[in-house]
């Protein structure tokens, strides 16, 4: 298994807000709308905002599930909640996916109008796909927590 943690982000909603849209993925559909703005699109390189605009289109939520495109591996990722720790804590699993992994959102208050979140992935890869993955899985859980960090949580 290959652990990857992502930098801690700081979120301008409490700790209940944030907690109460990641433990219920269909809130997470914002994330199509959120696109078309011009701001969150400016943080996307040139070359690969129409690929990304793609995934986020075909991305499909249901209260435990969230699925999007594979990108150039093929087929569809699926990832399932399977524990909720209320305030604190959402743990997901891979149940279609090329690659085995969990992965958990962690939020802990820094005030009472504040909270801060971390991402972690524990994936299980051998020693070829942890060569090949090891760079895009470490950007990536940063990309993936600063989507989170700028998800309004209203």
């Amino acid at each position: 298994m290959a652990k990857y943690e992502s930098q801690i982000k700081r979120v301008p909603y409490t700790q209940h807000a944030v907690y109460a849209k990641i433990s219920d993925l269909t809130n997470l559909a914002v994330i199509k709308d959120r696109f078309d703005d011009p701001n969150v699109q400016a943080k996307i390189p040139a070359d690969k905002l129409e690929a990304v605009r793609d995934a986020v289109q075909h991305m499909e939520f249901t209260a435990d599930t969230v699925s999007a495109p594979a990108g150039p591996i093929g087929g569809t990722i699926t990832v399932q909640i399977i524990d909720r720790e209320p305030e604190k804590c959402v743990k997901f699993t891979s149940t279609k996916s090329p690659v085995n992994f969990k992965l958990w959102i962690q939020v802990l208050p820094i005030s009472e109008t504040d909270s801060k979140i971390k991402v972690t992935i524990d994936a299980d890869l051998n020693i070829f796909m942890k060569q090949l993955l090891d760079k895009p899985l470490r950007q990536g859980i940063d990309k993936f927590a600063d989507m989170l960090a700028m998800i309004p949580y209203e």
